[in-house]
């Protein structure tokens, strides 16, 4: 166990790595309030986790492509962003289903992070290269119908709502920013972008997020050792140093949703980089005095 310390306001936190996975990517965690367990992506090695905090217990399902987001869709059902589509897994069986095909036009581009609105509205983003952002974020509504929301970025990533429902968030990791847009929960339309958290002075990028229930930002820093808490007006509350070098996103869970769970990752890393970061791709929890917003699933009409 490591004890983290914010020095701002001289909480401690005791950091714990309950799963040593050392997964090449981990990422898009969630939590399932119904089963009490945490899903999340090793998305290299095409796998969706289930992992059992009050046992330890994990298992995974090889979905056969890149999975970029999930999120639950009904009982023992997930709906996942693939390389290029959208699919069902069926929790019981492992069955894969397919939706339907996006940016198969974009060969160099694959899904991101992604996640549910209040509403039951899939929210996902694409990801391309600096040269030529042909990424976009979009949604998936519970009639089937797909909406383009945003264009012209590069890397579509981390993303949340406030509690209010009055704002929406979305991170473009290579521009080093998490942008801010108006939000409309009926009709799910996004407006006025403005940048909220601007990194751009930083040596690390900002990859998922999570919003906890004061309405303040906490975003895993790829290649920054680190999570950091952002209040509304983007400046920096808490800063969790971690013990390994590519945090890649978190979220609340627990029964009340009071720990903060942490994927990671260990791609690309070298041989000296994963000595020195040791645990890189295993996933953290730590118990904090904040709580985090319920998660949302996929409601089809």
């Amino acid at each position: 166990m490591v004890l983290l310390v914010d020095k701002m306001n001289e909480l401690q936190y005791p950091l714990q790595n309950v799963l040593e996975a050392r997964a090449r990517l981990g990422e898009g965690p969630i939590w399932d309030s119904s089963q009490n367990l945490l899903y999340w992506v090793d998305v290299y090695n095409h796998r969706v986790h289930q992992f059992h905090p009050a046992t330890g217990k994990n298992s995974f399902f090889d979905v056969g492509d890149v999975v970029g987001a999930i999120a639950t869709a009904g009982a023992d059902r997930l709906i996942m962003a693939l390389r290029d589509h959208l699919v069902f897994l069926n929790t019981h069986t492992g069955v894969v289903t397919p939706i339907l095909e996006i940016e198969g036009n974009l060969p160099n581009n694959r899904f991101n992070d992604g996640k549910c609105d209040s509403q039951g509205r899939f929210w996902f983003g694409s990801m391309s290269s600096l040269e030529k952002p042909h990424a976009s974020l979009y949604r998936y509504d519970n009639d089937g119908s797909l909406h383009v929301m945003e264009t012209g970025l590069t890397v579509s990533n981390g993303l949340g709502w406030s509690p209010d429902e009055k704002t929406f968030y979305l991170t473009d990791s290579p521009h080093h920013k998490i942008y801010a847009y108006d939000f409309n929960s009926v009709t799910g339309n996004i407006s006025n972008r403005r940048i909220c958290v601007d990194l751009t002075n930083e040596s690390f990028y900002p990859d998922g997020l999570t919003i906890d229930s004061e309405g303040h930002i906490w975003s895993a820093m790829w290649d920054g050792w680190c999570v950091i808490r952002f209040n509304t007006k983007g400046e920096e509350m808490l800063r969790l140093n971690l013990p390994v070098q590519l945090p890649t996103s978190c979220t609340f869970g627990g029964k009340d949703l009071q720990t903060l769970y942490i994927t990671t990752a260990s791609v690309g890393l070298s041989q000296a980089e994963i000595e020195k970061s040791f645990s890189s791709g295993d996933l953290f929890a730590l118990q904090t005095d904040v709580t985090g917003l319920p998660t949302y699933g996929f409601q089809e009409l």
